[in-house]
């Protein structure tokens, strides 16, 4: 049972892993996730922005960040327009206000084409989790682990769960893709 339990976890991990990276593309409302990306060079090194202010969305097309350290408001403003996010932050001395634009047609078919090369990785690597797990039934049922017919049955409770990943997949990249389009 090892190998199809190391499956799960891995096939578990790339829906995981894809859940955060779609966190991470911009819809037309504001969010928190959309600055995890963003790196502030503070105290002589390159930290991530969550780790020197908070991030709020007040309103739907309003970020505020807060950093912790007043001196740093400059530092975390210039790193939100370096990060290449198509924003323009502007800061009042206490706070860094990150006003969400709305998307163009042409940006939110960019992302939809994008949200689709992130599900086509995360499958890739769900169906990598199901080649290394029936490899290993193989090399079990080679060894004399197990019987053909104990070898055939993991390999079908591992494809059932592989199945079940891509169509979990499919799931959040049809809410997301909805989500991008939405004017």
């Amino acid at each position: 049972m090892p190998t199809i339990q190391a499956a799960l976890k891995h096939m578990d991990d790339a829906v995981e892993a894809l859940r955060r990276d779609f966190a991470t593309v911009r819809t037309g409302k504001a969010s928190p996730a959309l600055l995890d990306t963003v790196r502030v060079d503070a105290y002589g090194c390159t930290v991530p922005l969550n780790q020197v202010a908070t991030v709020s969305a007040p309103e739907p097309r309003l970020l505020v960040v807060q950093p912790w350290d007043g001196s740093m408001i400059g530092l975390v403003e210039k790193a939100i327009q370096m990060a290449d996010l198509g924003l323009n932050p502007s800061n009042d001395g206490k706070v860094v206000r990150v006003p969400i634009p709305p998307l163009t047609e042409e940006r939110r078919r960019e992302y939809v084409r994008l949200l689709h090369k992130m599900a086509e990785e995360a499958r890739v690597s769900v169906r990598h989790g199901r080649k290394e797990s029936n490899d290993e039934i193989k090399r079990m049922q080679k060894g004399g682990e197990l019987s053909e017919d104990q070898s055939r049955r993991r390999g079908e409770e591992v494809q059932k769960s592989t199945n079940g990943h891509i169509q979990a997949i499919d799931d959040l990249l049809r809410h997301k893709e909805a989500e991008v389009m939405e004017v």
